[in-house]
C-alpha cells in the first residue's frame, strides 16, 4: 500500500543522478562530467534527475540529459533552430522555442560549439 504522505512528499518518486548512470559505461559519465562542467564556466546550474533524464536548470531547464550505455543524448533549450550536423533532432516547440537535440560520445564533443549553445540555452532559461 503506497504511504499518501510519503507520495506528496515526493520520496517515491525521487532518482539520484548516479541511478541514471548505474550500468552504462564509464564513458558515458565522463562526458556528463565535462559537460556539467562547461556548464558551469558559464555560471551556477541546478541537477534534477528525473525518471528518465536528468535536467539542467538555472532558473528554469535549460537541457536536459538522457543517459544511453556508452554515450548521451543532450536536449537543448533555445529560441532559434541550430543549423548544424551535429543536431540529430530539432523540434520547434512553439514560435520561439526549440528542442535540439545533441549526441554526446566522448569529451571531444564538449567543444566551443556545444560552449555557445550552452551559453545562449543558459541565458534563455534566466
Amino acid at each position: 500500500m503506497l504511504d499518501f504522505a510519503a507520495t506528496m512528499s515526493g520520496t517515491l518518486d525521487e532518482f539520484s543522478v548516479d541511478d541514471h548512470f548505474a550500468g552504462k559505461s564509464p564513458s558515458a559519465r565522463i562526458v556528463y562530467d565535462c559537460l556539467l562542467a562547461a556548464l558551469q564556466r558559464i555560471g551556477p546550474i541546478r541537477e534534477e534527475p528525473k525518471k528518465t533524464s536528468i535536467h539542467l536548470v538555472r532558473s528554469s531547464a535549460l537541457a536536459g540529459v538522457e543517459v544511453r550505455k556508452d554515450y548521451l543524448l543532450l536536449n537543448l533549450k533555445t529560441d532559434y533552430r541550430i543549423d548544424s550536423p551535429r543536431i540529430a533532432k530539432a523540434e520547434q516547440i512553439s514560435a520561439r522555442r526549440f528542442h535540439q537535440r545533441v549526441k554526446l560520445v566522448s569529451p571531444s564533443d564538449v567543444d566551443s560549439e556545444l560552449e555557445r549553445w550552452l551559453a545562449d540555452a543558459y541565458a534563455l532559461s534566466g
